[in-house]
C-alpha cells in the first residue's frame, strides 16, 4: 500500500471536508506520522474496529465509520435483511455521537432502517436490543476502557453477539472492497427521519432491559432482609453505567448506593483517570476513599460501556481486597450455578463457559456441580456463539459464562458482557451471604477452601506502530517454533497450537486438535494445574503472557504466581 499516495490523494479529494485537510496538512513534514495513518486500513479484532481518532485510513474518523457501514450495509443487503433494521448505541467517548449518526445516516441512505438510542447507553443494552428490536445486525460505538485518543466501532449480528465466522469475515471483505470513498451513501437527517429510516429509541428498551435483569434475582428475600444495611460505592467511570446501574440497585431494594461524584458524569476525557479501566488500581482511588468515609461493604466500578466490572470488597477487618475478574467471575458462578440448583435444580445439559486465558477455578467448579465445561477462544463473542447453538439445536442450557477480562453474562437477555447485571448480581449475593453471617470476602475463601487457592495474572509488553506489530509477531514465532519445556520449576505437559489447530502431547508426541477456530495463541499446560497462555492482543497494540497457578494458601498462591511471574518475565526479555 502507498501510503503517500492515499494521503495525497486525501488532501486532493473534495470529498474529504476542510477540516480533515487542515490537520492532514499539519503532518505534511512528518513522514512516519503520514505512515503510521496510511500505511494500512483499520482493521477488525476480537472487538471490532478500534483506534485513534484522527484522520486517515488507520485511524477513527467519520469517512472510516461510513465506508465500514456502506461495507456492513452492502453485506446485509447480501442476506436479505435489509428490511430487519440495526440498533446503534454509543458511549461517552470523544465523537461517539457524531460516529453514531454518521452510521444511522449511511444505513438510512441505503434503505436501512437505524434505531440509534437517544443518548449514551451500555454495551450489554445494545446487545440486548438487537434482539428485542428483531434487527438484523447492531452497531457500537465505543472504545471500552482505552485511552481517551481511542474510539471503536462494534458490530453485532441478529443473535446479539458479536460478529463470527462467517459473518465477520464477510464485512470485512464487503468493507475492503469499497475503494472509492465518493461512492459511499449518507442522507440528510431529517429525511431519513421523514422516511421512516431514522427511528429514535430510548425508554421502552431501557424498561424491557432492565426488566430482564429483574428476572435473574434469586433471592428477594435476601435483599428485602438486609438490602438497607448494605453501603454500595459504585463510579461509572465518566462512562454509561450511572443511569442504569443505579437504577436496577434501587428497584430492587438497595438504597445505600453512593455514587463517586468526581467519576459521576459522561466525560469523554476520562479527567480523573489516565485510563478508564476497572482492572487498574488508579480506578478505585476515588471509590475507595468514599469507602472508607463511609464505610462501605463493596466498591464496585463499570467501564465506559458498562460491559465489565472491577471490584473491592471489605471483609470483617475492615481491610479493603481486589477481586479480579477471574475471582468475582468464579464467586459470580459459584452463587449463580448453586442457587440455580437449590432452588429448582440443575438441568441435566447445563454449562459453564469460559475462555482459554481464564482461570482453571473454573474446571473446578463445573467438576463439583457435575456440569459441563465449554473452553472457547478469547473474546465474549465466542460465549454467544455457543448462547447461539445451545438455542438452535435445542442442546445445552447456558447457566453462565465470563472471561478473565472482568466480563461476564447471567442470562441470555444479552449476548455480550454485562456490567449491569453483574453489578446487580454481587450485590445480591452480598446480601445472601450476610444473611449468613459473611461477607463477600469469606464467601471467596470458602470458595478457595473448597476449591484450592488458584491465582491467575498477565503480563503484557506494548508494542505499537509497524515495527512493534512486526515485534510481536517475531515473538510468536520464536515461541510457536521453540516452546518452553519448562517455566519456574512446573513441566510442561502439552502445547496447544490454535494457529496450526494442533495440541502435542510433549510425553508421547501424540497430536490432536484443538477443536476451536483458527487464531494467532499458543498454550502451555503444566503440572500443577499451572499454564501459561500467549496472544497477540485483538484490541491494543499489546502482546499478552496470561498464566495461572494453584496453591494451598493465600501466601503460598501468591509466591508461586510471582515465580512464574518472573520467569515469564525472564522469558520475554530474552526474546526482546
Amino acid at each position: 500500500m502507498d501510503y503517500k499516495k492515499i494521503y495525497e490523494e486525501w488532501l486532493a479529494n473534495p470529498y474529504f471536508d476542510d477540516a480533515t485537510k487542515a490537520e492532514l496538512l499539519s503532518i505534511k513534514d512528518d513522514e512516519n506520522e503520514i505512515k503510521e495513518r496510511f500505511y494500512m486500513d483499520l482493521e477488525f479484532g476480537t472487538a471490532g474496529l478500534r483506534g485513534i481518532i484522527g484522520a486517515g485510513i488507520n485511524r477513527m474518523n467519520k469517512y472510516v465509520v461510513r465506508k465500514t457501514t456502506q461495507g456492513l450495509a452492502n453485506y446485509i443487503k447480501k442476506q436479505g435483511g435489509e428490511s430487519k433494521g440495526v440498533a446503534i448505541a454509543y458511549d461517552s467517548r470523544r465523537m461517539s455521537p457524531e460516529f453514531s449518526e454518521e452510521a444511522a445516516l449511511c444505513l438510512a441512505a441505503n434503505g436501512i432502517k437505524a434505531y440509534r438510542f437517544e443518548s449514551l447507553r451500555p454495551t450489554p443494552e445494545l446487545s440486548f436490543a438487537v434482539r428485542h428490536l428483531g434487527c438484523i445486525a447492531g452497531i457500537n460505538i465505543t472504545a471500552s476502557h482505552n485511552p481517551p485518543e481511542y474510539n471503536g466501532y462494534k458490530v453485532y449480528w441478529e443473535d446479539g453477539a458479536q460478529i463470527t465466522p462467517p459473518h465477520d469475515t464477510g464485512i470485512m471483505d464487503e468493507v475492503k472492497a469499497v475503494t472509492d470513498y465518493n461512492n459511499v451513501l449518507t442522507m440528510d437527517k431529517a429525511d431519513a427521519q421523514a422516511s421512516g429510516l431514522y427511528v429514535t429509541i430510548g425508554q421502552e428498551v431501557d424498561d424491557a432491559y432492565i426488566s430482564e435483569l429483574k428476572k435473574q434475582v434469586k433471592h428477594m428475600d435476601s435483599i428485602k432482609a438486609v438490602g438497607d444495611e448494605l453501603k454500595i460505592v459504585y463510579t461509572p467511570l465518566h462512562g454509561t453505567g450511572n443511569i442504569p446501574a443505579r437504577r436496577i440497585l434501587k428497584e430492587i431494594g438497595f438504597n445505600n448506593v453512593y455514587v463517586v461524584p468526581e467519576q459521576e458524569l459522561p466525560d469523554g476525557e476520562f479527567p480523573t483517570v489516565s485510563y478508564p479501566n476497572p482492572e487498574s488500581d488508579e480506578a478505585f482511588v476515588l471509590g475507595l476513599e468514599l469507602a472508607k468515609k463511609i464505610d462501605a461493604d463493596l466498591v464496585l466500578a463499570t467501564d465506559p460501556d458498562a460491559d465489565r466490572l472491577g471490584v473491592r470488597v471489605k471483609d470483617k477487618n475492615g481491610e479493603y481486597h481486589c477481586l479480579t475478574g477471574n475471582m468475582s467471575g468464579c464467586l459470580l458462578a459459584e452463587y449463580t450455578i448453586g442457587q440455580w440448583k437449590a432452588l429448582k435444580g440443575l438441568p441435566e445439559d447445563g454449562a459453564l463457559i469460559k475462555t482459554i486465558v481464564t482461570t482453571n477455578m473454573a474446571d473446578a467448579i463445573a467438576k463439583y456441580y457435575n456440569v459441563r465445561l465449554i473452553e472457547c477462544l478469547t473474546g465474549f463473542k465466542y460465549i454467544g456463539q455457543q448462547i447461539l447453538n445451545f438455542e438452535t439445536t435445542g442442546k445445552g442450557t447456558y447457566l453462565f459464562g465470563f472471561e478473565e477480562s472482568y466480563g461476564c453474562l447471567i442470562g441470555t437477555h444479552a449476548r455480550d458482557k454485562d456490567a449491569i447485571v453483574a453489578t446487580m448480581a454481587l450485590c445480591e449475593a452480598a446480601a445472601y451471604y450476610r444473611t449468613q453471617g459473611k461477607t463477600l470476602w469469606d464467601a471467596m475463601i470458602d470458595m478457595y477452601e473448597k476449591y484450592g487457592y488458584y491465582k491467575d495474572d498477565v503480563k503484557s509488553i506494548s508494542l505499537s506502530g509497524i515495527e512493534g506489530l512486526a515485534k510481536i509477531q517475531s515473538i510468536m514465532e520464536t515461541l510457536r517454533n521453540n516452546p518452553p519445556k519448562e517455566l519456574a520449576g512446573y513441566k510442561v505437559l502439552s502445547t496447544r497450537d490454535y494457529k496450526k489447530d494442533e495440541i502435542v502431547d510433549l510425553a508421547t508426541g501424540n497430536v490432536t486438535p484443538t477443536g476451536l477456530p483458527t487464531s494467532n495463541v499458543l498454550y502451555y499446560d503444566m503440572n500443577d494445574d499451572a499454564w501459561l497462555c500467549v496472544r497477540p492482543s485483538g484490541t491494543e497494540p499489546k502482546i499478552k503472557f496470561y498464566y495461572g497457578i494453584k496453591g494451598t494458601s493465600l501466601e503460598d498462591a501468591d509466591e508461586k504466581s510471582a515465580v512464574l511471574g518472573k520467569a515469564v518475565l525472564d522469558m520475554i526479555n530474552e526474546m526482546m
